[in-house]
């Protein structure tokens, strides 16, 4: 991935309206999918994307400090035993299992890197969420 692409779209996304949903999603990169690959191929896009989403970490670290390092496999968990979960919040549990989480200092704005994973022969997807909502 290019650090740049993600560092603009973290600065656009941070200030830029947001819509009566509440949230903005951006896809930062996108794999192919892996209906006719092996395990092998999965494993080593599994290991670049979380690779890209650390190295665009250690950037927003250096502006913000360090993230908070959230698992949502509990509010997945939560949302499945009928508990409202917020979006975007409930929708990301669904195929992100964790994010990095960032306050965006003096705003009540909220950032997420996660990798995005439905299932194992779909594509891996690095996404940016920005929101006003607060994790659960």
């Amino acid at each position: 991935m290019d650090i740049a692409h993600g560092l603009a779209a973290v600065d656009l996304l941070s200030v830029r309206a947001l819509p009566a949903e509440g949230y903005l999603v951006a896809e930062l990169q996108t794999s192919g999918d892996f209906f006719d690959e092996g395990r092998s191929a999965w494993e080593e896009t599994e290991e670049q994307y979380e690779a890209d989403r650390d190295g665009l970490t250690q950037r927003l670290t250096d502006r913000w400090g360090p993230p908070h390092l959230v698992s949502l496999a509990s509010t997945l968990e939560r949302s499945l035993e009928g508990e409202h979960i917020p979006e975007p919040w409930v929708s990301l549990s669904g195929h992100v299992p964790d994010v990095h989480l960032w306050q965006v200092p003096g705003t009540p704005r909220w950032l997420a890197l996660g990798v995005s994973q439905w299932d194992t022969e779909l594509p891996f997807q690095l996404l940016l969420v920005v929101t006003e909502t607060g994790p659960p």
